[in-house]
């Protein structure tokens, strides 16, 4: 075969795969519901809703079967990529994520958030000795986060830059972010020795690090960024599906809500549920502490999403400008108390 059929078989097939994506998008009838999630405690509250049939039994609630489709991808790109292909339904990352892809299909998709996971803070932990704030990483380092310039992650760091260094240069720390999921970034910081000497994490990934290297420490909180406590990882869909699918819209938010009252009142049951149904090889005590610790909030309300939001309206990374947190979620009594 010649190096240009092989180029040709290859274009071929991946107008095949965009094509069987397209197809998948269509407009499907109430009751069918594919939702991607990613890594980490933060998607715990969809792991109750799974392990429980909480979707399902709101669906009934309403008058609809769902039959609840799941995935599990890595990084706020490739979630952005799968909700816009028509693949899922519900997209599962973080602010940063939710805000590239809202206003980059404000006016057509209209994308926007669903509800929160609840508010996490999330560390930047470095096995550098040397490194004690973002202003001590040098050439010699290497950041491990989901995705570079797109996940929240990354975007916080960048806000942290900007107020270190001022916005012009915001991206300063850019070009030592690399692209590596959070359970082989976690083992990277653990075992020392690698090129990745930082990983901006969420929990139990940061948590495990913390305990299981002795040279590991936090450089950076996300709170300490967005001044306070946040919504770190949120859900968000297409406004075509909201409105095409009200009534399996309706059972998914209320099965959130009610997956958040299960975390928030019974935190040792869902550590058990949680280490159950991903097999995670974590501690369980050091599971139920960052389940109890009081930083951590299951709340489906959006908290304190905006000054990021504004951040990146600043430095050009978004070019629509929202005038409050309302602009990319859509109104919900469930998430009303936003902000």
């Amino acid at each position: 075969m010649s190096l240009f059929t092989s180029r040709w078989s290859r274009r071929a097939a991946v107008s095949m795969l965009v094509a069987g994506l397209a197809l998948t998008g269509t407009a499907h009838a109430e009751g069918r519901l594919r939702v991607a999630e990613q890594f980490g405690v933060v998607y715990l509250l969809l792991n109750i809703a799974r392990d429980q049939q909480l979707i399902e039994k709101h669906g009934k609630q309403q008058g609809v079967d769902v039959k609840v489709e799941w995935t599990q991808l890595s990084g706020g790109s490739a979630v952005n990529d799968a909700l816009l292909s028509g693949s899922i339904d519900i997209a599962g990352a973080g602010v940063g994520p939710l805000l590239t892809l809202w206003d980059r299909t404000h006016g057509k998709q209209n994308v926007k958030g669903v509800a929160s996971l609840g508010n996490f803070p999330y560390y930047l932990v470095s096995n550098n000795p040397k490194v004690k704030t973002i202003a001590d990483f040098t050439e010699k380092d290497r950041i491990a986060l989901p995705a570079v310039s797109v996940s929240v992650q990354s975007r916080v760091l960048q806000f942290a830059a900007a107020k270190q260094w001022g916005d012009k240069e915001f991206n300063r720390l850019d070009k030592w972010t690399v692209a590596v999921p959070h359970p082989d970034a976690a083992a990277a910081i653990i075992a020392g020795g690698t090129e990745i000497t930082g990983h901006f994490g969420n929990p139990p990934f940061q948590d495990q690090e913390l305990a299981g290297n002795p040279n590991a420490r936090i450089v950076l909180n996300s709170y300490d960024v967005l001044g306070g406590p946040s919504s770190a990882t949120v859900l968000y869909a297409t406004e075509k599906f909201r409105n095409e699918n009200p009534k399996t819209y309706r059972a998914f938010v209320d099965a959130l809500a009610e997956a958040a009252d299960f975390a928030t009142k019974q935190p040792e049951a869902a550590a058990d549920l949680y280490i159950r149904v991903n097999k995670a090889k974590i501690d369980r005590a050091l599971l139920v502490k960052i389940l109890k610790n009081p930083q951590v909030q299951f709340k489906v309300a959006p908290q304190n999403t905006f000054a990021l939001a504004e951040f990146m309206h600043r430095v050009g990374a978004i070019k629509n400008a929202p005038k409050s947190w309302q602009d990319y979620f859509f109104q919900d009594p469930a998430t009303a108390q936003g902000s």
